[in-house]
């Protein structure tokens, strides 16, 4: 007697469709479209996972730029100042005293107006 597949195939089909929960019109009730949109939904997830890092680069650059240009100096030569100045601080912690703590990094900029 041989083994029909039924109940993997079966619980692969309603694994595929707790996934497409919530997805509108076929997408959600027939297997293959659930299928279809499940693989795009996940492949747009994990390029959506290195976008947000992307993103977020970004926006720390632009808001130490800004903070910088009020004390007189460019983002460029700011970071090449940290440098020189062995000041390790990652754009996200720069981002974050620019816009919460004003005067600590107005003494990180001094500092490393200092180096260059």
């Amino acid at each position: 007697m041989r083994i029909k597949g039924g109940t993997t195939s079966n619980k692969r089909k309603k694994t595929t469709l707790k996934r497409a929960k919530g997805f509108r019109g076929s997408r959600s009730t027939l297997i293959r479209r659930a299928s279809e949109a499940t693989m795009r939904a996940g492949r747009n997830a994990y390029i959506g996972r290195k976008q947000k890092k992307r993103e977020f680069r970004r926006l720390w650059i632009a808001r130490i730029n800004a903070a910088v240009r009020e004390l007189g100096m460019s983002y460029s030569v700011f970071m090449h100042a940290l440098k020189v100045a062995n000041i390790d601080l990652d754009r996200k912690i720069l981002a974050e005293l620019a816009v919460n703590d004003k005067a600590e990094f107005a003494k990180i900029v001094e500092l490393a107006k200092k180096a260059a």
